[in-house]
């Protein structure tokens, strides 16, 4: 925003004039005397060239804020006032300080120089200078061995429930379907799955499988029958 400029000073702002008024007539920033606060700002804005309403519309802003303070203070009930009064001395207080800070700011901008300086090499030591009780280095050697062992391949023992079951083959239960049925030309179909190892369940499904497909067994529309290739032929 384009400064308001005045014939004595320029202000950033109404609370940066408001800041200087009550520095310069000694006000009490805690209690501002609104009556006398405004008879200063309104004089000041008086004698300011405010020809340009764009930047100076700040400052009215201010001036219709300070009058309006000013009634409420006039009302028999004037708590309104006292709210606005603490609400306009808590901005000032807030801007006072951050306007100290920003010149502490530039004093230290002017002033600081900047040395950048490379990281220094560090000498590189390898030697181990912890002590540990025995119980831990045997620990410790327990565990990494404990950890190698686990990165072997298993032994063969942790695979016996599996590669040592019966492997059927379809093969043979084709030729025990043939047989069964060359014998009595049908035979019943739940019959051929009344053994309880489950491969040669399996095979056995598989084995009727392929012979209905080579088609020299067929079986009934309700899935109860099995019946022989030359049953059919007849």
């Amino acid at each position: 925003m384009e400064k308001l400029q005045f014939k004595l000073d320029a202000f950033e702002g109404p609370l940066d004039l408001l800041l200087y008024l009550i520095s310069k007539h000694k006000l009490d920033i805690y209690d501002i005397e609104i009556s006398e606060l405004l008879r200063q700002y309104m004089a000041v804005m008086d004698a300011a060239d405010t020809t340009d309403l764009d930047a100076a519309s700040e400052f009215f802003e201010m001036a219709s804020r300070l009058i309006y303070i000013k009634s409420a203070a006039l009302l028999p009930k004037h708590e309104e006032a006292d709210e606005l009064k603490r609400e306009l001395t808590g901005q000032l207080l807030e801007y006072q300080a951050a306007r100290r800070a920003a010149e502490k700011l530039a004093e230290k901008g002017r002033n600081f120089k900047v040395y950048v300086r490379e990281p220094t090499e560090i000498p590189l030591d390898n030697t181990y200078r912890r002590l540990h009780p025995p119980e831990k280095i045997l620990d410790a050697y327990l565990g990494a061995v404990g950890k190698a062992k686990r990165r072997l391949p298993p032994p063969a023992s942790a695979f016996s429930g599996i590669v040592t079951k019966r492997v059927v083959s379809v093969t043979s239960r084709i030729l025990f379907v043939l047989k069964r049925l060359h014998k009595k030309q049908q035979s019943d179909y739940l019959g051929f799955f009344e053994s309880p190892d489950r491969s040669e369940l399996v095979a056995t499904f598989l084995a009727m499988l392929e012979l209905i497909k080579a088609k020299r067994i067929t079986v009934s529309d309700d899935n109860r029958t099995v019946y022989y290739k030359s049953k059919l032929e007849k």
